[in-house]
């Protein structure tokens, strides 16, 4: 049985690849996490956790390299899937500073530490780095991204990113490690962070169904076309990603995009979320507190590059994949666990 480690493990995307992992293969998760971390996602696992059963948690800090360092060299996991992050662009214009701190310099911490143990040890894994859409930023509209697309930070979030992105590539190409970085276009399903649009936007139905909120549906800027996939869809390719690197099928550092192949205007996804509910008085109010200085307001990408690479495509609709998160938040609620309106 071998490790693979995951950052970012109580995260979204983390938790569901701890799922796919556990369910797909006979690898073990070791799981890092910060000691004061919310647990909500990975409730579903704190019995296997407690047992021991393929599921590990180790804390330690990105911005702490003794125990980044110490992690690695003590499980030496096979596969690195570096998904920890201050991930939230809107937030990233609050904490610039923070954003960059975490996102760049946590990212070269982890890179060094591997450096270190294949230059010492010949401890060679493959990692994973993941990038974002959001490097592409302020994109053209009718313009397809591919990996080619020239980068445009449009936020201290995407700057971070563009850090990230290159120190994947970097370590690569100078050093030899196993990288391949990827870039994942909007993403959601259960357990997406409730700062993120249609996030948000579920939350407050479920909120407003529950009696918990007027019926009011507060939200920012809507002039953006994006794709939208699942966070199911995305991990399956980050661990055939990681599969096809270990087996010398991808050059270090080789960049990926990873988006949906449903396009959605952000008032069709309103629209969309908004079918599923049995109110029909719900008003829509722009809220100033929730627009950006600057957005990445069109994101359409090219899938070519990956499926060159691997056999896959995203398989959940996107009617599912909203539906399945507008039920994670009356879940949610029904169970006592209101969240903040924000």
């Amino acid at each position: 049985m071998n490790n693979v480690l995951i950052t970012g493990f109580t995260g979204q995307v983390g938790s569901q690849l701890a799922d796919y992992i556990i369910d797909k293969t006979d690898d073990a998760v070791i799981g890092m996490m910060r000691w004061q971390e919310p647990m909500d996602n990975i409730y579903h696992l704190t019995d296997r956790i407690n047992r021991k059963d393929r599921v590990f948690i180790k804390y330690a800090d990105l911005n702490d390299y003794v125990s980044i360092y110490n992690l690695i060299e003590s499980t030496r996991p096979k596969f690195i899937f570096h998904l920890a992050a201050q991930s939230f662009p809107r937030t990233s214009f609050d904490i610039p500073i923070e954003t960059l701190q975490t996102n760049i310099i946590g990212t070269a911490n982890l890179l060094e530490c591997v450096r270190k143990l294949k230059q010492q040890h010949g401890y060679n894994p493959v990692v994973h780095v993941c990038s974002s859409s959001e490097v592409y930023g302020r994109a053209k509209v009718g313009e397809a991204l591919n990996e080619d697309t020239q980068f445009h930070g449009a936020s201290p979030y995407s700057i971070s990113k563009i850090g990230t992105d290159y120190l994947g590539r970097f370590y690569g190409e100078a050093y030899g490690i196993r990288t391949f970085v990827t870039r994942m276009g909007t993403h959601t399903g259960p357990r997406r962070s409730d700062v993120f649009f249609e996030s948000t936007v579920a939350k407050q139905i479920a909120l407003i169904e529950a009696g918990h909120q007027e019926p009011k549906l507060k939200v920012g800027n809507l002039a953006s076309v994006r794709t939208f996939q699942d966070a199911r869809d995305a991990v399956r390719a980050y661990y055939l990603l990681a599969c096809k690197s270990e087996a010398g099928g991808v050059p270090n550092g080789e960049a990926f995009n990873i988006a949906g192949e449903e396009a959605f205007k952000l008032t069709e996804v309103i629209e969309l979320l908004l079918s599923f509910s049995s109110r029909n008085d719900i008003e829509i109010v722009t809220d100033t507190d929730r627009l950006r200085p600057i957005d990445a307001d069109y994101q359409m990408f090219d899938n070519t590059k990956i499926k060159n690479f691997i056999d896959w495509k995203p398989e959940i609709k996107a009617s599912d994949m909203f539906r399945d998160l507008l039920q994670h938040w009356r879940s949610e609620i029904s169970s006592g666990r209101i969240p903040l309106n924000r």
